[in-house]
């Protein structure tokens, strides 16, 4: 499947947004998607044998009935995937969306790394099945794949809602660059509304920046407003997105200067936690 993006589901309340959200990048940039849900390898049966817990000398009999629901479990574990798997493609195929499904066993970083190479982009929930969403837990699986996939990474919101205006936080860097570069490049933007700001004082040189982050867009037929913000910059754009009501964020997914803090360590994932829209890393 070529010109693709990959939606990572796993039956969680994000699983339904992943899908709409690709749906709808799919239907602007003519993508198809496929679909990927992963089982764990204790979900698979490897790594799950409940036997070993059973001292020497235990019945036979004992240790055959755990073995046997090793098995049942392994077996309801992917009966479950492959349905979690057609309830996403019946939504793709309701939007009239080309997918396929892709069933894997082991780990998640692996089963990316080994399809995502002509891959446009990955989507994902911003939390997971497990996730505890009254302390407001980001999916443990999210953190590991922004810190290793190499692709642009779409992070859906817990609901979809149409995307009508972006804001892009820019600050230079070569990954900010490339943010850009993303958006001017991907039919998926055109048409909507664009701001660019940068979080710091307002410098010539951030002038100059956003100038020509501007001009990048605008050779590409997109027009954008620019602006500085002064404070933190998870707290300022995080209030611009609040009040202004953006609909989508984004970012590069590292940086320098005050943004380089978003994208290192527990803070980058305080940024992605707090933001209620969905956002695009971009490395």
């Amino acid at each position: 499947m070529t010109n693709k993006i990959i939606a990572l589901v796993d039956g969680s309340t994000y699983s339904k947004s992943v899908c709409d959200h690709a749906a709808w990048m799919a239907t602007r940039a003519d993508y198809a998607v496929e679909l990927m849900h992963v089982l764990g390898r204790r979900e698979g049966g490897a790594g799950s044998d409940l036997s070993g817990a059973i001292s020497l000398g235990a019945r036979s009999a004992l240790l055959e009935e755990l073995s046997n629901l090793d098995e049942q479990r392994a077996k309801l574990a992917l009966t479950r995937g492959r349905a979690i798997l057609e309830d996403a493609k019946a939504l793709l195929d309701g939007a009239g969306v080309r997918s396929r499904e892709h069933l894997r066993h082991g780990d998640l970083i692996e089963a990316i790394s080994e399809r995502e190479g002509d891959a446009q982009m990955i989507l994902i929930g911003k939390r997971g099945e497990a996730a505890d969403f009254a302390k407001g837990h980001l999916g443990s699986n999210l953190e590991r794949v922004v810190r290793v996939s190499s692709k642009p990474l779409f992070i859906a919101s817990r609901a979809f809602r149409p995307v009508e205006n972006v804001l892009i936080a820019y600050d230079g860097s070569a990954s900010a660059m490339r943010a850009v570069d993303y958006v001017a490049r991907s039919a998926i933007y055109a048409g909507l509304g664009i701001r660019i700001v940068t979080v710091g004082s307002d410098t010539e040189a951030a002038k100059k920046g956003l100038a020509d982050a501007k001009a990048m867009l605008s050779a590409a037929g997109l027009d954008a407003d620019t602006g500085i913000l002064p404070g933190q910059p998870e707290e300022a754009l995080g209030k611009l997105v609040e009040e202004e009501g953006f609909d989508h964020l984004v970012m590069g997914a590292s940086g320098h200067s005050r943004l380089r803090s978003l994208f290192v360590g527990s803070t980058s994932m305080e940024m992605i936690r707090t933001c209620k829209v969905p956002i695009l890393l971009v490395k």
